[in-house]
């Protein structure tokens, strides 16, 4: 193999451009692929910027034709010569109307033949271009996607020091303080027994860094959580992560606003402004979640006056302590058949439904329905008014004792009914604000309160009559941002003070030693002159992810995990030496 020399790179593929025709040039990167014509050889080279054509001609010499014959995809060159107009024009390629006479090549290695083409949209399986990221990440495509990210993490930088925020970094060996998902748990050497947790916020010494006077602290964070892993949630991810000091909820939607304002200006994404705002209650109760997808239209409704006493015991028996709500796929009679509406069926009652009733209404306006003959002909009327049910709509109605699973039943109906009915936009962005949470949450399993956000969210100042008499309608300063059905943000105004937090640490049931155990360090810290503060947290993996249209975060990080939250190229985790664990004070489990 060659070596440079001092040669130097001048420009990236992607770079040239009739402008620059006549002008000596220097490129490197991979061979994607190489077209021999005999005395006429053309090798379009790769790197992150794009492809430039590069010419071998019976103007070169014997030995550099037969150097650039010899390569193959994915060997590193780099080539010299003068930029030349090419003969046959791609316009489809933003270097397509040049080429590069090589009069000059250096091999800098060579490549056996990669285990899939490197190409967009690669067919190949992701468990095996996981396995080969390294190679996967050469794809155009996937370059495009870490390279935006690069862009918005700088833009996010630029943002925020702009508006007088300063980077702090928070450690990432913590306390462990147990928050929902399980800790990552990383044992001590030099203190047997005791563990490390890798943090799944930072949120406690970002209220530290108020305390301390930074009044506007800035992180991109590193988090981690131990829990399940879906299409937007991996083990460790990224967060834009912010806290400001002498505030109200209202300073703090202001300023993520205006983030999201100077990504649209510099990344032309088509966000209407001002972002809509809508209740936590108003989003249950109109779209089944608190995340609302609201790209489509498809709101719930009730049905629970209509059938209070409509002879029909599923109906009836619900309607005693909960309700009976629907949802209309307009248009969708012949999509919809039973045997679809038998899978959708199976589909709900696998998150809690007892079960899914329908009426379908065909183009001749005759209903067919799987609860008409236990009700009148006057309240399937009535239903089918309330529901805007036209000929060729079909209707859906949950029935259940409790609200909140009736609705959440729905809310996740509407989402595959949009998807099986193909209802989504592509390339639209829906940010929406989601306001007056609740403070409180019940927790089935546990037949208590618990805090919906955290423990040091503020309650708004009309809710602090009710704390103790009232939980179920205790409303909490804090606010979601949303983008197409995804949580993209969370955050709150904090409890600063010490009397109050010692009655909501309370009416959650701590206790003085678990206060002590879980937060002492902040309690403490309060003690001394807290500011008012609050801050938010946002998602930056996801943010990505939604405005590339992709559907996984594998898409847009480097080095993912699968669903088993492994990484199939290094084989991590896997096991270590047992001198290793010895050393730490741990015993193996084999």
């Amino acid at each position: 193999m060659d070596y440079l020399g001092g040669r130097k790179r001048t420009h990236y593929c992607g770079e040239p451009r009739p402008a620059q025709i006549g002008m000596p040039i220097t490129v490197a990167g991979w061979v994607q692929r190489r077209r021999d014509l005999g005395s006429l050889i053309f090798v379009d080279l790769r790197d992150r910027s794009g492809l430039l054509q590069l010419a071998f001609d019976e103007a070169c010499p014997a030995e550099l034709l037969e150097k650039a014959r010899g390569l193959r995809s994915e060997y590193v060159v780099m080539a010299t010569g003068v930029l030349r107009e090419r003969s046959a024009k791609n316009l489809d390629l933003p270097t397509g109307e040049v080429e590069l006479a090589v009069s000059e090549l250096l091999l800098l290695g060579r490549s056996e033949t990669p285990p899939f083409e490197i190409i967009e949209n690669c067919p190949t399986s992701e468990l095996i271009r996981l396995k080969y990221r390294y190679l996967d990440l050469r794809r155009p495509d996937l370059q495009r996607n870490i390279l935006l990210r690069h862009r918005i993490a700088k833009i996010t930088r630029d943002y925020f020091d702009e508006n007088g925020f300063i980077e702090i970094e928070t450690p990432m060996m913590i306390k462990s303080t147990p928050e929902g998902a399980r800790d990552y748990l990383v044992p001590s050497r030099v203190h047997p027994g005791s563990f490390y947790a890798l943090p799944q916020s930072p949120q406690m010494y970002k209220q530290l860094c108020m305390v301390a006077g930074f009044d506007r602290y800035i992180q991109l964070a590193r988090c981690f959580r131990d829990e399940d892993l879906r299409a937007d949630r991996q083990p460790e991810f990224t967060q834009i992560d912010l806290e400001m000091s002498f505030v109200e909820l209202e300073d703090i939607l202001n300023m993520v606003e205006g983030f999201i304002a100077r990504l649209d200006s510099e990344l032309a994404l088509g966000v209407e402004f001002p972002i809509p705002r809508m209740t936590w209650r108003d989003a249950l109760e109109r779209f089944g979640s608190d995340k609302p997808d609201t790209r489509y239209a498809m709101e719930l409704w009730s049905a629970s006056d209509l059938l209070g006493n409509c002879g029909f015991s599923v109906f009836e028996t619900a309607l005693q302590t909960g309700c009976v709500r629907g949802v209309t796929a307009k248009g969708a009679y012949d999509t919809l058949t039973r045997k679809e509406i038998d899978k959708l069926t199976e589909m709900v009652k696998g998150i809690g439904a007892k079960g899914l009733a329908w009426a379908r209404v065909a183009a001749e306006g005759t209903i067919a329905s799987s609860f008409g003959k236990f009700i009148s002909e006057e309240t399937m009327q009535a239903i089918c008014a309330r529901a805007d049910a036209q000929p060729g709509d079909v209707i859906f109605l949950v029935a259940d004792a409790k609200n909140s699973l009736a609705l959440s039943v729905l809310g996740a109906l509407r989402q595959a009914l949009a998807r099986k009915l193909d209802l989504i936009p592509k390339g639209k962005l829906n940010f929406l604000w989601i306001t007056e949470f609740p403070f409180f949450d019940w927790d089935e399993d546990a037949q208590q309160f618990v805090a919906m956000h955290h423990p040091f969210t503020s309650p708004t100042d009309e809710s602090m009559a009710i704390l103790e008499s009232d939980k179920a309608n205790v409303i909490a300063k804090a606010a979601d941002l949303t983008l197409n059905g995804i949580e993209m943000s969370s955050g709150s105004v904090r409890v600063t003070d010490p009397e109050l937090q010692q009655r909501i640490f309370s009416l959650l049931g701590l206790t003085e030693e678990e206060i002590s155990a879980k937060f002492g360090f902040l309690v403490d810290a309060f003690r001394y002159g807290p500011p008012p503060h609050g801050g938010m947290g946002l998602g930056l993996d996801r943010l990505v992810m939604q405005l590339l249209g992709c559907e996984s975060l594998r898409d847009v990080t480097a080095f993912p995990k699968v669903q088993n939250a492994s990484e199939p190229m290094t084989e991590c985790p896997s096991p270590v030496d047992a001198a290793q664990l010895k050393e730490l004070g741990l015993q193996s489990l084999q």
